[in-house]
């Protein structure tokens, strides 16, 4: 997922065993994930993406203070995504505190470890079925 003030940026999907860097999106004020080639392109992920940082990572609230967790992993999620006109995008950490995204120190360097098992409908999961009986001329079984 990338946040709502990021809808007219340009984005891709995240992928396992890239590095990404934090950075603020030029037009805008939300921080992100973009890669160090693709610097104007948010890069997406979604909930669950696990996400190994090269350092404890630091985030800030863009006046005041910064702080620093003890931690350099941490798995992309979201938080009240009920409340309209806000960020949602976070990274929970093992403590189980969250810090949003967009307050992420930009220069931050991450690897993406894991991407999450997507589901898949009851009539997906039926056609992917009938084309692996298919290939191996078995009798499709039943949902």
């Amino acid at each position: 997922m990338c946040d709502y003030s990021l809808h007219a940026q340009a984005t891709r999907p995240a992928q396992v065993g890239e590095t990404l860097i934090t950075t603020r999106f030029r037009g805008t004020t939300t921080r992100g994930f973009a890669s160090e080639s693709e610097p104007d392109v948010a890069v997406c992920m979604l909930p669950g993406t696990e996400l190994a940082f090269a350092d404890n990572v630091k985030y800030d609230n863009s006046c005041t203070w910064t702080k620093a967790t003890d931690f350099r992993v941490g798995k992309f999620g979201t938080i009240d995504p009920h409340i309209p006109h806000r960020h949602h995008d976070a990274i929970e950490f093992p403590d189980g505190n969250w810090v949003l995204v967009t307050q992420l120190m930009e220069g931050q360097r991450a690897t993406v470890l894991q991407l999450p098992v997507t589901a898949h409908s009851p009539e997906r999961a039926a056609e992917v079925r009938e084309v692996i009986a298919a290939d191996e001329e078995l009798p499709v079984p039943a949902a």
